[in-house]
């Protein structure tokens, strides 16, 4: 019998393929029953009883994210990205069940209209812009771009002057933080959409980790503020507005969580886009409290793939994966571990915990 702390196999229920597939639903009844049967075999313990708290946050495992048919699919550059990071992430889950204690997936929540969208934003033409469009502050006060007036009647009273001041002062905000510039995405993860659920072999992964360790899954939603970006689940891009109001909060809840865990291990989607902004606000705040708290936190570099959009012709319209990967040198070398998801976690740096 394996004890429940260490590497376990691969349930008989598990598929590989099915990270391929868009349509693959679990059955949770089914797992349930299963779970139940893993515990017996493997002296599984209830997360509660654990030692030691031992966090996976999954990052945005969603089905836009997740597959090429997917409004924003993160293929990486080669192609395969997602698919391949969620089988690898799914099969961690189930090898390491008996030492995570908790497992936290965020989803990306969006509707029609937001600053990120074409929807909010005309051109001198009165059309929206196209998907990818960059939208500068000075491109606002040019009129090279606007919001749209009708937003101005149902979002902040028809005062259309303040929307235009707001949308000028969130762009120079970006600037000012230096970490993005306003980028008009395709839509995806909308609310009630197929791409807003996570991918099926990670909603059976948590699922099955849930039964089995007889906890709770947590589900983080963000996204979905009309006049913000929120990348990071622990934080919007922008909390102020532009006449000193305030425009959003942190998600200090999440964040105190996971800094009474005793390990963070990192996940999801895009490695150059949420993954990185989560990492870099939860930095931010260990950096605050304890800098030699960042030992902690392990990120499975293997499981997340960046955001490249192919052009069509063997070229991309956009590639961040060198931004992705010069953030993962910045996490590593405030103490962070960036560790592969096949590497048994007994043989992680700096483990055993205790």
């Amino acid at each position: 019998m394996l004890v429940s702390t260490g590497t376990l196999p691969l349930p008989e229920f598990f598929e590989p393929a099915n990270a391929r597939r868009w349509d693959y639903r679990p059955d949770p009844q089914a797992l349930l029953s299963a779970a139940a049967e893993w515990r017996r075999q493997y002296g599984i313990v209830p997360a509660a009883a654990a030692a030691e708290k031992v966090h996976l946050l999954v990052i945005d495992a969603q089905k836009d994210f997740s597959f090429p048919a997917g409004s924003l699919y993160v293929g990486g550059r080669s192609g395969t990205g997602a698919m391949d990071d969620n089988r690898r992430l799914a099969e961690f889950v189930h090898r390491n069940l008996g030492t995570i204690t908790a497992i936290t997936t965020t989803l990306d929540t969006h509707v029609p209209t937001q600053i990120f969208f074409p929807s909010f934003w005309l051109d001198p033409s009165g059309s929206p812009p196209a998907p990818h469009t960059l939208v500068r502050a000075d491109r606002i006060r040019s009129g090279a771009l606007r919001p749209n007036p009708a937003i101005a009647d149902w979002l902040c009273g028809g005062d259309y002057p303040w929307l235009v001041a707001q949308a000028a002062f969130y762009c120079d905000e970006l600037a000012r933080a230096g970490k993005y510039e306003l980028y008009l995405w395709p839509y995806h993860c909308l609310l009630g959409s197929d791409g807003h659920a996570l991918a099926g072999i990670i909603q059976e992964a948590q699922l099955f980790h849930a039964f089995a360790r007889q906890t709770q899954a947590g589900i983080e939603m963000k996204g979905s503020h009309v006049l913000t970006e929120n990348y990071s689940i622990l934080r919007p891009e922008v909390l102020l507005s532009h006449d000193g109001g305030t425009l959003a909060q942190k998600n200090t809840a999440l964040l105190a969580t996971l800094l009474n865990s005793d390990v963070i291990v990192i996940a999801g989607q895009a490695a150059s886009h949420c993954v990185k902004s989560t990492i870099e606000d939860l930095l931010a705040e260990i950096i605050a409290v304890d800098p030699s708290l960042a030992g902690k936190v392990y990120i499975l570099a293997d499981c997340m793939s960046s955001v490249v959009v192919p052009d069509g012709t063997g070229g991309f319209l956009a590639d961040f994966t060198d931004q992705a990967a010069a953030a993962l040198d910045r996490f590593q070398n405030a103490g962070m571990q960036a560790v592969d998801s096949t590497v048994p976690m007994a043989d992680w740096p700096r483990w055993p915990l205790s």
